[in-house]
């Protein structure tokens, strides 16, 4: 899908332990406001979907490991049922970042117990409520 992008990281390991980083995410240049962490104990359970039109977000798995999927809805009252999607598996032991730029929904559920993603955001709190859409959980994917 259009300007969907993996941002690659990288890990270091030595005998103090694991150094996990993603040095080509540029907060500044992003003009990041703000970011979030998710813990999901149960995997079973599915936040989807969330859309924004303008508002970029990025996520990166802190620990564990999740499925996310993105949707390009084509009306942003009534969208098709039928839209392609992009699903992408982020872990904690491959250091990498998804970019989603605005105009899309995601979804997406732990595949572990205790995973923790962080959400980095280029809107502020306010700003992003304002151009928040919310659809079914089953309207585009099957989990």
């Amino acid at each position: 899908m259009e300007n969907i992008n993996i941002i690659h990281g990288e890990k270091y390991e030595d005998i103090r332990g694991i150094l996990s980083f993603v040095n080509e995410f540029n907060l500044k240049a992003n003009n990041i406001q703000r970011f979030y962490n998710i813990k999901h104990n149960d995997p079973s359970i599915v936040r989807a979907w969330q859309a924004h039109k303008k508002e970029q977000k990025w996520f990166y798995v802190l620990s564990g490991s999740f499925k996310i999927v993105l949707v390009k809805p084509d009306n942003w009252t009534n969208p098709s049922s039928l839209l392609p999607y992009s699903d992408f598996i982020l872990n904690s032991n491959e250091p990498k970042m998804l970019h989603v730029p605005g105009g899309f929904a995601n979804g997406f559920k732990a595949l572990e117990p205790g995973s923790i993603i962080t959400i980095f955001s280029d809107f502020t709190l306010s700003e992003s409520k304002i151009d928040s859409y919310r659809f079914e959980s089953n309207l585009w994917y099957t989990w």
